[in-house]
């Protein structure tokens, strides 16, 4: 009787685990979204009020874009090693 506790315990928290895995996974992407367009509308702002400096703006924003984008995908590696 107690093995049988014990097991549907077990199970329990497993399904607990995948659910919070799979929520930590969601959480990243849209964090990961949310703050790439910040990047992107901002980058997009400061073009427009001076475009002398595009290119400067366009590179701060393409490794700004890259260093969220790795900080999610690890992230979610994280969570996918928790199932």
């Amino acid at each position: 009787m107690y093995l049988i506790s014990l097991l549907q315990s077990g199970i329990a928290s497993l399904e607990l685990g995948t659910l919070g895995a799979a929520f930590g996974a969601g959480m990243a992407a849209i964090a990961a979204a949310i703050g790439i367009g910040k990047i992107g509308s901002s980058a997009m702002e400061a073009i427009a009020r001076q475009p002398e400096f595009a290119n400067d703006i366009r590179m701060s924003m393409i490794v700004s874009a890259a260093l969220v984008e790795s900080a999610s995908l690890f992230a979610i590696v994280v969570c996918f090693m928790a199932l």
